[in-house]
C-alpha cells in the first residue's frame, strides 16, 4: 500500500465538520488528496467498517456517543470542475452554490436552483437536493461512483431509483462526480434569478444561524413548516435547540445545543404534528451514531 497523502485525523469531533456546528466523535476521519488517495484509503479499510462521505455536513447529525467507524470529508477537497459542450462536470467534493455561479457567469442556465442548496454535489446527488423548484436528478446525464474497495464505475440515470429527497444507489457505492446538461441562456437573466433566489433565502430562512437546512421532508400536497407552525411550535426550544421563528422547518442550534437536544426536538415536532394533524412527518437529516 502506498502511503496516504491526504489528512487522517483520529477521534475527531464533528461539531466542527457539520453545519449545526455539534456532534459527538468519529473513530476516524480522512481528507483525501485526489481520487487516487482516495482509493488508496478506501483499498485499506476492512469490510466490516462503518462508512459515511460528508461534504459540508449540512443534513448530517452524530450522536453525542459518536460514531464508531470512518468519515471521508470531501470538503475542500474533489473540486474538479469543467463546462464544456453545454454540459458540466462536477466532482464531489464541489460546492452546489458555486456551480449556480459558475454556470450563470459563462452563460447557462437551468441550474440556478443550486445557489439555494447549502451542501456539496455528492450530498445533492445521494438525496436528490432541490430548492427553489428544481431538482438534481433532473439535470443529471451519467454520474461516477466509487465503491467500498476503490472500484469506480461509471452509471446512467437509469441505474437508480429517484425520488423527492431519495436516490436508491447500489450497495456500497457513492457519488464521485456527476455530469449534469445546461441549457444556454443570457448571463445577466441568469445571475439576476440566482441574486433573486438567496434574497428570497436570506428573507425566509434562518441563514445565519446554525442549521441543518430543511429538517423534514415535505408531505405530499402539503408543507412541513405549515403543519409545524399550525402545531404552534414556532420558537419551541428544548436545551440550546430551537424551532426556528423564521421558518418552522429549520431547527437553530442557538450556540448550546447538543446533539440530543437536537434529536428529541426533532421527535418532539413529529409527535405533536402527528397528534394535532395525523401527519407523519419523515426526518431529511440523517442521524449517526450512538447516544451519550
Amino acid at each position: 500500500m502506498r502511503q496516504l497523502r491526504g489528512e487522517l485525523l483520529q477521534q475527531e469531533p464533528m461539531g466542527p465538520h457539520c453545519s449545526w456546528r455539534t456532534g459527538g466523535v468519529v473513530k476516524q476521519l480522512f481528507r483525501p488528496v485526489d481520487i487516487d488517495d482516495l482509493q488508496q484509503f478506501l483499498q485499506q479499510l476492512v469490510d466490516e467498517e462503518q462508512l459515511i462521505w460528508v461534504g459540508l455536513g449540512s443534513n448530517l447529525l452524530v450522536r453525542d456517543g459518536g460514531f464508531d467507524g470512518s468519515v471521508i470529508l470531501t470538503k475542500g477537497r474533489l473540486q474538479q470542475i469543467e463546462i464544456s459542450d453545454d454540459m458540466l462536470s462536477a466532482q464531489a467534493g464541489v460546492n452546489c452554490a458555486k456551480v449556480a455561479r459558475e454556470t450563470a457567469r459563462q452563460g447557462y442556465c437551468g441550474l440556478e436552483f443550486f445557489a439555494g442548496i447549502p451542501g456539496t454535489i455528492g450530498g445533492a446527488l445521494a438525496m436528490n437536493a432541490g430548492a427553489f423548484g428544481g431538482e438534481t436528478w433532473e439535470n443529471v446525464i451519467k454520474v461516477e461512483t466509487i465503491d467500498r474497495h476503490g472500484t469506480i464505475r461509471s452509471r446512467l440515470p437509469e441505474e437508480f431509483e429517484v425520488h423527492y429527497r431519495e436516490v436508491k444507489a447500489p450497495v456500497d457505492e457513492y457519488f464521485l462526480r456527476g455530469w449534469f446538461c445546461l441549457q444556454r441562456g443570457d448571463v445577466n437573466k441568469a445571475q439576476q434569478k440566482i441574486r433573486q433566489l438567496l434574497e428570497r433565502r436570506a428573507q425566509t430562512q434562518p441563514t445565519t444561524q446554525a442549521s441543518c437546512g430543511s429538517t423534514f421532508r415535505n408531505p405530499e400536497g402539503d408543507f412541513a413548516a405549515r403543519l409545524i407552525e399550525s402545531a404552534g411550535l414556532k420558537g419551541y426550544c428544548i436545551g440550546g435547540a430551537c424551532v426556528s421563528e423564521k421558518h418552522a422547518n429549520f431547527i437553530i442550534n442557538r450556540g448550546s445545543a447538543t446533539a440530543t437536544d437536537i434529536e428529541q426536538l426533532m421527535e418532539y415536532v413529529q409527535q405533536q404534528v402527528l397528534r394535532q394533524s395525523s401527519t407523519s412527518l419523515q426526518a431529511e437529516v440523517h442521524i449517526v451514531g450512538e447516544a451519550a
